[in-house]
């Protein structure tokens, strides 16, 4: 056919997609621009579909039919990848994990697929969990690289391959097939399915190290030969490109690559791994065999296992006969809708000087982001200020900075894209589907949040570019990144329109002083503290006490709380433990003002942080890291960006979403400990507590854990009082006629006094002059408080119990958090109905069905263990698991006493007795083996009796044995750890009893081997 017309039923029309692709699309967008360019880029005429063959036997053994979807599109191609792997090569499919690791603390993201099978390539998989049956395994895994070793995000946008959500699609083996197998597998997948022309295709292998030990892997470079890839085309490369490593730690091997040519027709083998556009790699297949200790050095995995990895992006972009990973349909319809309501021309494909206005670089990075964004929030992780949330905060901004400032799109934009982004990936991962609601209100929330800080921002970079430096100055590149979360690569390329550079080397200056005052911080703890000499001398030379009223001074607006500017007068400064009379750029200081509205850490809430500006220098931020008071003075720690001294007047701005965050919890707090009192009486005491802007932790008196109901209880009432939306009063009063209030909850400090009162649904006047009788929420308390009890919006407390005897200690969620618990919770308590169900329905019909379930059981009861849900809930699945498991392990030890009862009298029947019986028994049960054992001795109990039972799969061997009671000749533990030594195994018991385990590839050998063992120790003891 020719190649316009078979263009046209393979992409579809060009038709422009409607402003309503911002909730769904339908149309596929095709091949931009004209066809002679784009046979002249990939070579070829074009009647030709160069470098692929028909599709003749590609459906082969595979039994799915694919009529439905066009040639090659997304879909269809994440199909076919599984189903070859699945119906030809009997693989077992996977879902992909979520992004966020599970458990994992060295990742920020899933950034390969092998991150959720890393147990089973450490052996540390759980024996009860279904992972550890896994042999071949194939999926399409979400990942994200932004953060980390694996870092893509300050490319994308600057090219049209680099992505930070990509589909990597991989098949695994673990113990199974190793090199031969996978390079095949692979090799037939492009070929003959995908139908790949050989002669575009190159592949790598790892030319070895010496200075690590490392030989080159000539093994697979001779698979590849035997397969008929020509000699000059499997090419050896170094530790860099062929050597594969997940991270600073974790499994690792050397690897072998296949890439393709675009161009064809002639030998590319110089442009491999040269970063040329036209030879890329498609697949990378890795074989796991050591793991990178901490300490950097190399240790062999206990299993030889397959790990390759093939992005989607990347293959769609060969199969469908693009330059571009972006010009496929993967990304054709975000681009369209992009294009629709922006007021650019639509996307060009055009990179580096080219793209002169960087119109196409921000579409590429607002259709990069805004997938990056919808997967990562519909898996849990939220933009956030620290870790995996931190660095998604940092992409939200960085594509609505590209939205706004450049494709000059509307507010609202990114959350209007996601519906689409669902479309096209919700096939492959339904929770886009479900949590789409979710997604698009907290992209628009922090949408509201950045646009102001980019505005200031912007303020900020003009300013300083008036000042005609030539390079523009660290420390306020600096600031911009920590104080108003602006993405390095972001200024960058803001100042690369003006043809301006960051002063490089003092940013990473600076980035290395805050990682080493961290770890000072981390090991030493806070420095901001002033000696008794230096309180003293600031006393003696008249220097006020800081008056921190500002901080209670904000207010409700349009129901939402707004925090007023406040101005200061620099005081006094501190460096090094001694008063200063100014501090230079980059010297950290502690400075005394004589007024603030930054909230220093007491009374159990999280300081505040946040920056400050000298009066006139609105483009100079300081950034304030942590707030104390000390003998009146609050102390604040403060990092300069210029010159400071006493005198200056300075605006202070705190961070209000931490601020927020923490009054939430302080009150939801308050309202808790009064609920405690309603739900267990006046006796119950405050312990202490403490609040961040992530939870609120609460200590309190009583004699033993709350029931399932209280808990309920306690909850419903801190619930109805949320609902109420009461108002939040605080007042300050002189100490003892605070104390004369009716129901004043206080603890055991020294209170100032006057003294603030904080009382929920009733106002303080009220409360002093008797006109109420003190039934509500009222205590002595500094810290800050929303002004109505509907901010908290919701409440669950996720953890109670007694962390000493007769206190208890409750954690609690707030807002989207509790929410999230209550769903959690719910999808919990199906599984467990579930499976209750399915116990009460049938019992087990085998031994394999009852350890089936027992693991079953085992697996939910960990999940309820560790998953964020309401307490009450969490108490109540685990009281029904528990029963659960009882009846599991009922039936599962009745199954294996039947089964080792036949066994034994099967081995009776065919040896009879003997005074030394040892044979091989069939069965991949510890426990069975044992009781088979215990059963033969009752039966011969003059006997020394061992069984042996041979794991075929892995060549594990079980070990179990016992002795006549009495036995001199021989004691089972010396027997047991005799044999499993000739097995390179090891083994424990007692006198009487022992188990153990080896490994060998055949046991005719190692059992003749245990019975001539005892025999020789019984005759020599004769």
């Amino acid at each position: 056919m020719s190649f316009l017309r078979g263009s046209r039923a393979l992409m579809g029309s060009r038709a422009l997609v409607g402003f309503r692709t911002l909730v769904g699309f339908r149309t596929l967008v095709g091949f931009r621009g004209d066809f002679r360019d784009f046979s002249k880029h990939f070579g070829g005429s074009s009647g030709d579909m160069v470098g692929f063959r028909p599709l003749e036997g590609s459906r082969g053994p595979l039994q799915r039919s694919y009529t439905e979807d066009s040639r090659f599109s997304s879909k269809r191609v994440r199909r076919m990848f599984v189903d070859f792997f699945q119906q030809n090569h009997q693989h077992r499919a996977v879902p992909s994990s979520p992004v966020r690791p599970r458990g994992d603390p060295s990742l920020l993201f899933v950034n390969a697929g092998m991150n959720q099978f890393k147990p089973l390539l450490l052996g540390s998989a759980d024996p009860r969990s279904e992972m550890s049956s896994y042999r071949r395994v194939v999926n399409s895994q979400k990942c994200v690289r932004a953060g980390g070793k694996h870092n893509d995000l300050d490319d994308v946008g600057r090219d049209v391959y680099h992505h930070t959500f990509f589909e990597m699609l991989g098949n695994w083996s673990f113990g199974d097939y190793f090199k031969e197998e996978a390079c095949a597998m692979a090799w037939s997948l492009l070929t003959e399915h995908y139908g790949m022309s050989a002669d575009r295709l190159y592949v790598s292998y790892f030319a070895g190290d010496s200075s690590l030990g490392l030989p080159a892997d000539e093994e697979t470079r001779r698979i590849w030969l035997d397969i008929g890839v020509p000699m000059e085309r499997v090419l050896p490369f170094g530790l860099k490109d062929n050597f594969w490593e997940m991270g600073d730690s974790g499994p690792c091997g050397p690897c072998t690559e296949i890439h393709y040519d675009h161009v064809g027709g002639r030998n590319a083998a110089l442009l491999v791994n040269s970063g040329s556009a036209e030879v890329v790699e498609i697949w990378n297949l890795v074989f796991m065999q050591y793991n990178r200790e901490v300490d950097h050095s190399l240790r062999p995995l206990p299993l030889q296992c397959v790990d390759t990895g093939m992005g989607l992006e990347r293959l769609l972009s060969v199969l469908q006969r693009k330059h571009s990973n972006y010009d496929t349909d993967l990304f054709t319809p975000l681009l369209s809708a992009i294009q629709q309501v922006s007021s650019c021309p639509p996307y060009g494909g055009r990179t580096g000087a080219a793209d002169q206005r960087r119109v196409d670089m921000a579409y590429r990075v607002v259709a990069d982001h805004v997938r990056t964004l919808a997967v990562c929030i519909a898996d849990g992780v939220y933009p956030g200020m620290s870790g995996s949330e931190l660095v998604l905060r940092r992409i939200l901004r960085r594509a609505l900075r590209f939205s706004v400032e450049v494709l000059q799109a509307p507010r609202g934009m990114l959350a209007n894209l996601v519906p689409t982004v669902t479309e096209l990936l919700g096939d492959a991962y339904p929770e886009l589907h479900r949590e789409r609601e979710r997604i698009m209100e907290i992209i628009s929330e922090n949408e509201d949040q950045f646009l102001s800080s980019l505005q200031h921002g912007r303020r900020i970079i003009n300013q300083t570019l008036q000042r005609n430096h030539q390079l523009f100055p660290a420390h306020v590149a600096w600031s911009l990144h920590c104080n108003l979360g602006f993405p390095l690569d972001l200024l960058d390329l803001m100042l690369e329109e003006r043809g301006v550079q960051v002063d490089r080397s003092g940013l990473d200056l600076l980035r290395a002083e805050q990682e080493k005052r961290q770890a000072e911080v981390r090991l030493s703890g806070s420095e901001l503290q002033l000696d008794v000499h230096s309180l003293a001398s600031l006393q003696n030379e008249g220097v006020a006490h800081t008056d921190d009223g500002p901080k209670y001074l904000y207010h409700l607006e349009n129901l939402r709380h707004v925090f007023p500017e406040c101005s200061a007068t620099v005081q006094t400064l501190f460096c090094g433990g001694s008063q200063v009379s100014e501090v230079s750029v980059g010297q950290r200081c502690v400075m005394v003002l004589d007024r603030t509205s930054f909230y220093a850490e007491q009374g159990g809430q999280s300081h505040d942080q946040g920056y400050l500006v000298r009066d006139g220098e609105t483009d100079v931020l300081h950034p304030v890291e942590d707030v104390s008071v000390s003998g009146g003075f609050v102390l604040h720690q403060v990092t300069a960006a210029a010159t400071l001294r006493p005198g200056d007047l300075v605006h202070l701005h705190l961070d209000q979403a931490k601020r927020l965050a923490c009054m939430v919890k302080h009150t939801a707090t308050h309202i808790l400990n009064w609920a405690l009192r309603c739900l267990l009486g006046a006796g119950v005491e405050q312990r202490g507590s403490h609040v961040t802007a992530d939870r609120l932790r609460f200590d309190f008196s009583v004699k033993g854990s709350l029931s399932v109901p209280q808990l309920q209880q306690l909850e419903n009432l801190v619930l109805n009082v949320i609902a109420e939306n009461q108002p939040v009063y605080s007042q300050e009063v002189p100490l003892e006629l605070a104390r004369t209030i009716p129901g004043l909850r206080t603890v055991d400090e020294v209170y100032p006094d006057p003294v603030r009162v904080v009382s929920v649904g009733v106002s303080v006047a009220e409360l002093l002059d008797g006109r109420k009788d003190g039934r509500n929420s009222v205590e002595l308390c500094c810290g800050t408080h929303v002004l109505r009890t509907g901010a908290i919006e919701d409440l669950v407390v996720v953890s109670e119990k007694q962390f000493v005897k007769g206190v208890s200690r409750i954690v609690a969620v707030t807002g989207p958090q509790a929410t999230q618990a209550r769903e959690t919770g719910q999808v919990l308590a199906q599984d467990v109905e579930c499976l209750s169900a399915r116990f009460t329905a049938c019992s087990p019909s085998s031994l394999q069905a009852a350890q089936r379930q027992a693991k079953e059981v085992g697996l939910l009861t960990d999940a309820v263990e560790n998953s964020i849900v309401p307490q009450w809930q969490r108490r109540e699945l685990q009281g029904t698991l528990r029963s659960l498991q009882r009846r599991s392990n009922t039936t599962l030890r009745k199954m294996e006493v039947k089964q080792a009862a036949e066994g034994a009298l099967c081995i009776l029947q065919r040896t009879g007795d003997r005074p030394v019986l040892v044979e091989a028994v069939d069965t991949e049960c510890p426990s069975v083996l044992m009781k088979t054992v215990n059963q033969l001795s009752l039966r011969l109990p003059r006997s020394l009796v061992m069984l042996l039972a041979h794991q075929v799969h892995s060549g594990k061997v079980l070990c179990a044995c016992q002795v006549p009671q009495g036995s001199v000749a021989l004691s089972a533990s010396e027997w047991a750890a005799a044999v499993c030594s000739h097995l390179n195994g090891a083994a424990g018991g007692s006198m009487l009893v022992a188990k153990g385990t080896g490994r060998s590839d055949d046991i005719t050998a190692p059992l003749k081997w245990a019975e001539h063992f005892a025999w020789i120790r019984t005759q020599s003891s004769d």
